[in-house]
């Protein structure tokens, strides 16, 4: 895992010059951040089913998935280039992108303190933050994402 989780850093640290070498055509770019945000997903809802008391509390299970939403927070973002429009997007993000930016900060920050949370291994304070990266998430939608 800590494998992982280095090799995902230094990919992070190069994710913009990968994303100008990997977006050759809209459908890449689209494809890039759904990924991302499919993956971000993913964790986020084991860490949903621990703290709604559908799984047992297992705090390094909760770290774990908490440092993968942390880390993966940072990347679907530069998938959102003019031309990668999905019936998903709404036109705010091109026409506000500072907007789009601040919502995209929000996640980051929150997500952060998610991990930050984890690492104290105490279920209250990874509720409390487990619910403003919700929030952060649903305000994200809200804003910039035609609902199916």
């Amino acid at each position: 895992m800590k494998k992982a989780l280095v090799l995902a850093a230094a990919l992070l640290a190069s994710a913009p010059m990968l994303a100008s070498a990997q977006f050759a055509k809209n459908e890449d770019a689209i494809r890039y951040r759904q990924s991302a945000l499919t993956v971000m997903s993913r964790h986020f809802s084991l860490i949903a089913s621990t703290v709604r008391g559908e799984r047992p509390f297992n705090a390094a299970e909760v770290q774990a998935n908490a440092d993968v939403v942390a880390m993966m927070s940072h990347l679907p973002w530069i998938g959102f280039v003019a031309g990668a429009e999905t019936k998903a997007t709404k036109p705010e993000i091109w026409k506000d992108p500072a907007k789009f930016k601040e919502a995209a900060d929000k996640l980051q920050t929150e997500t952060a303190k998610l991990q930050a949370a984890a690492k104290t291994g105490e279920l209250a304070k990874i509720r409390t933050s487990f619910g403003a990266v919700g929030q952060s998430c649903k305000a994200c939608h809200d804003n910039f994402r035609n609902q199916p």
